[in-house]
């Protein structure tokens, strides 16, 4: 691998959400600050939503980790459970330690005694559900029914949910109307700007152990945002390769010939850069054709035309 070669003691662009990279870039900090501004009002539901591969599962992890000792705190990271799944996950998470044989009524039951007992304690009770939405219908109806256990001042248990957009269409069903009254604060975290991703390869660089020169030029990293689509994880698999491919060449800095070929080789990114045409330059091929048309260069520009569509 590159790490001796350009001078890193890590892998600066791995897949794996790591809250040791995490840089506080604008829309997971606003995010991170909404989450802990709801959790202090101890209401309802929570809802972060994101596109694949915008940082939900980092900015989870970070929450997680910071939050302050007084909150406990139960995690399910793959919430495709029926909705009994879903109870017994949530009571495992609880720390209870249930008998074999056990109606879904005395589970719910041993659950509220939980959720008294952790509140008379002193905590605050926040389930956290990742990729939310995979969640069943019956059990988003369960999730609901779970926030009906309250004290006279406060709710039981908060609920956070992060998921893909598709959480909004499927909340957005007549079926789930009570639900999304109770989302009492929501953020939707958007695509990284390419100077955002400017400092983000930057910062990601140097926690890595890189102390060189920079290794991408700035027209490098735009045509890397915008092949990326500012999708972090895009970013960071385009980086990867283009590291790679100067490693391989045993270069000290990347070029755009690099950043290209990684392009190519990348799938779900910018089409337009994918393909190595612009628009810009389509319609000017498109131009040039329509002109030798009118001139009379028919069967050329029925080689061109025919050129075009191979490519």
């Amino acid at each position: 691998m590159y790490l001796q070669h350009f001078g890193m003691a890590q892998l600066p662009f791995t897949l794996t959400p790591n809250t040791g990279f995490f840089f506080g870039l604008s829309p997971h900090v606003e995010a991170l600050q909404v989450l802990q501004t709801a959790l202090e009002t101890g209401e309802g539901f929570i809802k972060v939503t994101g596109e694949v591969g915008t940082g939900k599962t980092l900015v989870c992890r970070k929450l997680l980790n910071d939050l302050p000792t007084q909150y406990h705190c139960a995690y399910l990271p793959n919430p495709y459970l029926t909705p009994k799944e879903l109870r017994f996950a949530v009571a495992a998470e609880l720390g209870l330690s249930l008998p074999n044989k056990l109606d879904q009524q005395q589970l719910t039951r041993l659950i509220h005694e939980r959720l008294l007992e952790l509140n008379h304690q002193g905590f605050h009770v926040v389930l956290v559900l990742d990729e939310a939405q995979a969640l069943p219908d019956d059990s988003i109806e369960a999730l609901r029914l779970f926030t009906n256990l309250e004290t006279e001042s406060r709710k039981l248990l908060q609920v956070v949910l992060f998921g893909q957009p598709e959480l909004d269409e499927r909340l957005a069903q007549a079926t789930f109307r009570q639900l999304r009254q109770r989302i009492t604060f929501s953020y939707h975290l958007r695509p990284l700007s390419w100077d955002e991703i400017r400092a983000y390869i930057q910062y990601r660089l140097g926690v890595a152990g890189y102390q060189g020169a920079d290794l991408f030029s700035v027209s490098d990293i735009k045509l890397l945002a915008k092949a990326a689509r500012g999708i972090p994880r895009l970013v960071n698999i385009l980086a990867h390769k283009s590291l790679l491919l100067c490693y391989g060449e045993g270069r000290q800095r990347v070029s755009t010939k690099h950043c290209r070929a990684a392009i190519r080789d990348t799938e779900d990114i910018n089409l337009t850069e994918r393909s190595g045409f612009s628009r810009s330059s389509i319609l000017l091929i498109m131009l040039l054709l329509v002109m030798m048309l009118l001139l009379g260069f028919m069967d050329v520009g029925g080689e061109w035309l025919t050129r075009i569509s191979e490519h």
